[in-house]
């Protein structure tokens, strides 16, 4: 496992747009029609990284507990798949069922969504407010596989409860750690 951390986009950023196919319903979906009344949480992840694989269950559960609150989900992922297969959209589609995603999983096969973000790492996680405009990203929590920390996503959990309840966030904002994003060669 290499440790990749995330570049932390600068806080008040506007989510840059974008329109890429989901893998589980096989339309193409847009920012626009997939974000939340409240706030949006975005993350680049992938079917085979073991930072990933050691939140899956978490990310399910945070998107099913803050649904009903006004806050969606999105998955996306950039990785390239002539090199890494695994993370191809055929097999990301499995893997979104195995896992119960309740959120789109896009395949960004451009890459071009990823540089918009400034995504290095799987996981890498971005939250928006109703406006669309960047107040936490970074890290989950303090989870890593092997570090017996519980995986309880209260970073991103505490930055949602803030939007939601029109308060600061004063937390540090750390990074997220994980494999760094398969990019082409091309």
């Amino acid at each position: 496992m290499s440790d990749t951390l995330s570049n932390m986009m600068p806080l008040g950023t506007k989510a840059p747009d974008f329109t890429l196919k989901d893998t589980i319903s096989d339309k193409n979906l847009s920012l626009n029609t997939l974000k939340g009344e409240q706030a949006t949480v975005i993350f680049f992840i992938c079917n085979h990284c073991p930072f990933v694989l050691h939140v899956n269950a978490q990310l399910v559960q945070l998107a099913k507990d803050y649904k009903q609150k006004g806050v969606n989900c999105i998955a996306i992922s950039s990785n390239d798949i002539e090199n890494y297969p695994q993370d191809a959209p055929d097999k990301m589609k499995l893997v979104a069922k195995r896992e119960g995603y309740i959120f789109p999983y896009l395949f960004d096969e451009t890459q071009s969504v990823a540089r918009a973000y400034n995504a290095a790492c799987t996981p890498d996680f971005f939250v928006f407010d109703s406006e669309l405009t960047l107040k936490y990203r970074g890290q989950l929590d303090d989870s890593r596989p092997g570090n017996a920390i519980a995986v309880t996503g209260q970073d991103i959990r505490h930055a949602l409860d803030c939007i939601l309840n029109k308060k600061d966030n004063l937390n540090v904002q750390k990074p997220s750690i994980g494999c760094n994003i398969k990019w082409s060669k091309a």
